[in-house]
């Protein structure tokens, strides 16, 4: 047996439509505050998905299953100064962790500094130079997209080559194929071997891994120093599974504490960083915006809600003998309550649509110009099913009122 919609429902929404269609500029009118309402509410979701998908593009290349010694942690809450004052890590430390670590993880020794880098009449200035070994290949998720990645003869015998970003590619090389084209790094000379596929660029302040260079980590310490404390090493420790990370962060704390001789009752004087601490801090942020954005955007919808309710009073008013005309012929309090609840919903589900195809049409101008961001289906229900609430909410009371007239009351009114 087929499942049909009760006839007295059908009977309510054909009239609810009728009305409408018979005051087309004055729901027209009512539904703009749900236009915008919506709008707002549909661009406050992409726009926080959109900058979900920022931060996964931007810092994919950071990995999940790697974890990150450094002196500073990367998300400073409190007291900065106390990390500030923390020894610097150095290489003899680093190269300590890999003998300790061997046949556990993958250990990858890096420094970084800034210089500006020149290829013909072309220069760029405050270029991120980081000195790594082969095991940059590993450890990170981005691969060349043309030539190839140090090796590990680069790094032993201290050879001049370089693997630079794409955006560093484009603003020195433009059209010119850079490998085996010769470049300067501050003061020193070097060979290009290989060019990073694109990862994205820089995301709220963070680094641009496009904007970086990849040397041997023996030819940054030659042509920048480094062999001695004051310099700044950070370590990259890549467990072998996703599901080893939590055991190893355990061990890499101990060796470390070890190695710096560091007695039980004395606090860490370094920090283990992870992928995990950036997407906790950032989903909380996200999580603080959204919550605020969409409390901004809901007063739209409230100031929407109010005007459909406004307009649905006047329309019991103005149709109050319809009302004891149904009702004289037999209709029910629910086929009226009904009828105005079917109005106010539909002229918010109008409101609601209207609103989603403006969102989706700024939404791809976004996508475009700003950062990836589009309309997904969740979303779109998620609007509609707000375009009703809201209509049902405003329709109630009207609704409620209309369905109580007094037929005999309703029948005299002029």
């Amino acid at each position: 047996m087929k499942w049909r919609i009760p006839l007295d429902l059908r009977e309510s929404v054909a009239i609810a439509i009728g009305a409408i269609r018979a005051n087309k500029a004055r729901g027209t009118l009512t539904t703009l505050g749900i236009i915008i309402g919506i709008v707002a509410v549909v661009l406050t979701m992409t726009a926080a998905n959109g900058l979900r998908n920022k931060f996964r593009e931007s810092f994919s290349a950071v990995g999940s299953d790697v974890l990150y010694v450094s002196r500073m942690p990367w998300v400073v809450m409190n007291d900065f100064f106390t990390f500030r004052n923390r020894p610097n890590i150095d290489l003899d430390e680093a190269q300590r962790l890999e003998v300790r670590l061997r046949g556990r993880a993958i250990v990858n020794p890096s420094m970084d500094t800034g210089r500006d880098v020149k290829f013909s009449s072309e220069t760029m200035e405050g270029v991120r130079i980081i000195g790594t070994t082969e095991k940059q290949a590993v450890i990170s998720s981005a691969l060349p997209d043309n030539g190839r990645h140090l090796m590990a003869f680069d790094v032993n015998s201290r050879r001049n080559v370089c693997v630079i970003g794409s955006d560093v590619k484009d603003g020195l090389f433009g059209s010119v194929n850079p490998i085996n084209k010769k470049m300067k790094i501050g003061r020193t000379t070097f060979r290009v071997i290989g060019v990073m596929e694109k990862q994205g660029g820089s995301f709220m302040g963070g680094p641009n891994f496009d904007r970086q260079i990849y040397i041997p980590i023996t030819s940054f310490v030659k042509a920048f120093g480094g062999r001695h404390r004051r310099e700044d090493v950070n370590i990259a420790v890549k467990a072998p599974s996703q599901e080893a990370m939590s055991n190893l962060e355990y061990e890499v704390i101990g060796e470390m504490r070890q190695i710096r001789g560091l007695r039980p009752t004395e606090p860490d004087n370094f920090s283990i960083n992870k992928l995990d601490t950036l997407v906790g801090t950032f989903n909380n942020m996200m999580g603080v915006v959204l919550l605020v954005g969409l409390i901004v955007t809901s007063i739209s919808l409230f100031v929407g809600a109010v005007g459909v309710m406004n307009i649905m009073f006047v329309s019991v008013t103005e149709r109050t003998r319809e009302i004891g005309v149904r009702k004289a012929i037999g209709a029910t309090q629910r086929s009226i309550l009904a009828q105005f609840l079917c109005e106010s919903s539909a002229i918010c589900l109008m409101g609601g649509l209207i609103g989603i195809v403006l969102a989706t049409i700024l939404t791809a101008v976004v996508n475009a110009a700003v950062m990836p961001a589009s309309v997904s289906w969740p979303i779109v229900f998620v609007a509609v099913a707000v375009s009703i609430g809201v209509g049902i909410a405003a329709g109630v009371a009207p609704a409620y009122r209309g369905a109580k007239l007094d037929p005999i009351e309703s029948l005299r009114y002029e």
